[in-house]
């Protein structure tokens, strides 16, 4: 195997070396379209909130389109309805103005009556001082009339019925003065408050005024909210044709979004075989007797495989280690560890113990990019030290790349090797590192059994 090799052997090893690529490949490509399939699937999710956002917005749209319908009817309702009732406001006001100026030509002709009210109380004046006068010639008649003796009795008689006319004349012109009086004080009073009314109805005047301008603005601000209701009902309308075609065109691209994901599954499980078929045949040329580019590492994982292997089951015989330890998988996760790490009772020798022969056998070659153990379910107790970093909080990215000891993977190789007896398989297969980002490498994957059990495997991972 070693010595010189002939001709067909050269030639087969050149296509199992060709195999190689060509599997590696495979687990490029593979991963490239998991990759692609799982941003389709993510879009599709995205597409699917939007498709219902898009749903929402339709019935929002509905229902804005009948409140522009409503505003629009209440503004020509209300258009309406100020325009009938603008006129009628009109005449009102005007009426009240002509009512306003009938009170204030009162007030002024009270102004005149009040002035015959004071002719008549200068009458009623003169009639008493001229009653007072006749009084004094009656008596002055009177007395000269006793003087003449029987010969002015006659005389005396007229002077006495002067005095009587006189004394009636004073007593109507009392009645008079002080009935007019009294009219006059109430006249007065109903003349201060028609005054009060007057100024009241200057005041209103001017009300009525600033009543009709007011008016003129709110029915031209309703004629503005008319045009404005028209303007949103055409503006929800367009809305509406828009939102509707948006419907229309999401149905469409979700049809094209679903036809596109069953071809990509398709693809997807067409070439996760193929990528199967092209490590099944890498396998088998890597157990046949031909040197290829992976054949030192076969060797170098064997060779560190069975170092591991004597060291632990050194340790189960010289009691350093205890069996149901080694076969623990009573997996206790680690608080707050994102992605989640798990201890089992093998970790703390593992780390201990084994971490070193890790690294060692990977410092062996710079193309070999880590070792670690696999048990049966996938947990990897350990790993070198540069994947065995602590896990940073919140930085689920690094941890992923630099804290993968302790977490749990499984792929469909791994998931293979475990499941089937041999010496070693060779794979090509994604390293995942999360959020769609891998690494294709090429593995050999070394089945350990201890106790006559079979406890996983050890694996070497390298780049060519």
């Amino acid at each position: 195997m070693h010595g010189k090799q002939p001709k067909s052997d050269h030639a087969l090893a050149g296509i199992g070396d060709r195999c190689g690529e060509f599997a590696l490949q495979c687990s490029d490509v593979a991963g490239f379209v998991n990759q692609v399939s799982a941003r389709i699937i993510a879009e599709r999710q995205r597409l699917d909130e939007l498709r219902r956002a898009v749903v929402d917005l339709t019935a929002l749209q509905r229902e804005a389109d009948g409140a522009a319908n409503e505003i629009d009817e209440v503004a020509r309702h209300a258009t309406g309805l100020l325009t009938r009732s603008h006129a009628g406001t009109s005449q009102a006001l005007r009426h009240i103005e002509a009512l306003i100026d009938h009170v204030l030509q009162t007030v002024d002709e009270m102004e005149g009556f009040f002035e015959a009210f004071e002719s008549v109380g200068s009458v009623s004046s003169e009639l008493s001082k001229l009653a007072r006068e006749t009084r004094v010639v009656a008596l002055n008649a009177s007395i000269e009339a006793a003087r003449a003796g029987e010969g002015a009795r006659g005389f005396a008689v007229v002077a006495l019925e002067v005095k009587r006319l006189a004394d009636a004349a004073s007593d109507a012109a009392g009645r008079v003065g002080a009935n007019v009086g009294a009219l006059d004080h109430r006249a007065r009073d109903i003349a201060d408050r028609m005054r009060a009314d007057g100024v009241r109805g200057r005041s209103i005047r001017g009300y009525t005024s600033e009543i009709g301008g007011v008016l003129d603005l709110i029915t031209e601000a309703v004629a503005q909210f008319g045009l404005r209701a028209t303007a949103i009902r055409d503006v929800a309308a367009a809305t509406t044709d828009h939102v509707t075609a948006l419907d229309a065109g999401f149905d469409s691209f979700s049809e094209a979004s679903a036809a596109n994901m069953t071809q990509l599954a398709t693809m997807r499980t067409q070439i996760d075989a193929l990528e199967s078929a092209s490590n099944q045949m890498l396998n088998e040329i890597a157990h046949a007797d031909i040197v290829t580019r992976d054949t030192p590492f076969i060797a170098a994982a064997l060779g560190a495989a069975a170092t591991v292997r004597q060291t632990i089951e050194r340790a189960l015989n010289g009691g350093m280690l205890d069996e149901a330890a080694l076969f623990d998988t009573a997996y206790r996760a680690i608080p707050d560890s994102d992605p989640p790490q798990f201890l089992t009772a093998f970790v703390p020798y593992a780390d201990r113990v084994i971490r070193p022969l890790l690294d060692a056998a990977t410092a062996a070659n710079a193309m070999v990019v880590g070792c670690c153990l696999i048990d049966r379910n996938g947990h990897l107790p350990t790993h070198i030290s540069e994947r065995s970093l602590p896990q940073r909080p919140g930085e689920r990215r690094w941890n992923l790349e630099h804290a993968r000891n302790r977490q749990i993977f499984m792929d469909p190789q791994t998931r293979y090797a475990l499941d089937n007896d041999g010496e070693f398989f060779l794979f090509t297969y994604r390293q995942d590192f999360g959020e769609g980002r891998y690494r294709a490498l090429r593995s050999v994957l070394v089945p350990l059994r201890f106790k006559g059990r079979r406890w996983g495997l050890y694996e070497l991972g390298y780049l060519t």
